[in-house]
Order: C-alpha cells, then structure tokens, then sequence
C-alpha cells in the first residue's frame, strides 16, 4: 500500500499547523511542519548574525542542522526550539530566508525524504502545488485577514506576550503578498486542491470538512 501523503496549504495564521497535528492523530500519521523547519532556518540565522544574501554561509548552516519533529515539536540538534521560532521576531524575518531559491531546494529535499518514508501530513505554502506534488488528498486552508490577526493575537496572549492587533493585520497582509508574488514556489490554490475558507468554523469544523474530503478520496 502507498504511503497515505496529505498536503495541506494556506496564508500564514490561517490554522495550518493547529489543524494538521489534529488530523495527524486521528489518523495516526506523522505530521510535517514546513513552515517550522523554515522557521529554524531564520532562528539559525538570526543566531549566527547571517544575513538572507550570504548564501554560502546559509547553505553551510543547514547542512549542519540535523531537524526532525518529536511530538508536533520541531528538534535542531537535539534541542526543542519550538517555542522561540514562534516569537514575532522571527514571523517578521522568516519569508526573506525561505524565499531565497537555495534554501527551498536544500528543505525540499528534507521534505519529500520524510514523505517516503512516513504516512504523512504535511503543511505549508507550496506542498501541493511543488514539495508534493502528487499528494492524494490536497487542501487550500484560508480564512480572512482579520479573522487570521485575532487567532495570532490570541496566542500572544495566552503566552503572555504583548502585541498590537492593528500591527499583525498588517503584518500578515504583507507576508500573504510577499508568499503570493515570490518567483520560487509562491503560495497559491493547487488545481486540484478542495478549498477550505476556516473565517466562520470552529477548528472541530474545519477538521470534519478536511477528514471529509480524505474519506471520500480513500473510498474512491
């Protein structure tokens, strides 16, 4: 039997990850979080004082990064990071790295090794349309940009963090059109990706919807 392979793609704060690990477990498959592993990269960097056109230094930088996920957290070296390459910080600076062409193809790599291996969900911003191609099941998960800016808002706050609502909208508009209008692998809806607008669902809705659209293409 082939590997079960679901992608799921969408803008930033749209509840990628939030739902994919919930499938994962109803599923019981190995969830892939693209966009931490791209996260990582910009955390490395930012550590490291490497700037997006030092391209030698970046590609010597993730090949020394030995990245896999225990428990929906992403591990670098043996260390959980997954609580630092979530700050705002590093959501402002983490497009610039993963736009650059090099760095796609170096996690690309590691993305489709992990795919051939596992029964996987996988999410990010080009799965379906470039990482996966061939993905059975292929989601294009989005909600507005209001909506997105609340649900980020709202996670500051449980971590006890600050935040200016007004400055994530604004953030994630700008990040949703750098994503769209990149030349390597923009973010946009597969041909054959079934929509999912999430604006007005509860995250047990959004899950039925996706488990929905995976049922009736294992049925067929």
């Amino acid at each position: 039997m082939e590997n079960i392979i679901i992608a799921v793609d969408g803008p930033a704060g749209a509840g990628k990850s939030t739902i994919a690990k919930i499938i994962a477990k109803r599923l019981n498959i190995n969830y892939i979080d693209t966009g931490a592993m791209y996260r990582a990269v910009a955390l490395s960097a930012k550590r490291n004082n490497i700037k997006t056109t030092e391209i030698d230094s970046l590609m010597n930088m993730i090949d020394k990064m030995e990245m896999h996920f225990e428990n929906d957290d992403l591990i670098l070296n043996g260390v959980n990071i997954q609580d630092e390459i979530t700050l705002p910080e590093i959501s402002e600076i983490v497009s610039q790295y993963a736009s650059i062409p090099e760095v796609r193809s170096k996690l690309v790599v590691l993305q489709r090794k992990m795919s051939e291996k596992y029964n996987v969900i996988m999410d990010g911003r080009d799965i379906g349309t470039t990482i996966l191609p061939n993905a059975e099941v292929k989601i294009y998960l989005t909600a507005s940009a209001d909506t997105r800016a609340k649900r980020r808002a709202l996670e500051y706050e449980q971590k006890g963090e600050s935040f200016d609502l007004d400055q994530i909208r604004k953030d994630i508009i700008e990040r949703d059109e750098r994503d769209m209008n990149r030349e390597i692998s923009p973010l946009k809806q597969a041909d054959d990706a079934v929509l999912v607008d999430s604006s007005e669902m509860g995250i047990d809705q959004v899950v039925d919807a996706i488990l929905d659209v995976y049922n009736k293409k294992i049925q067929k």
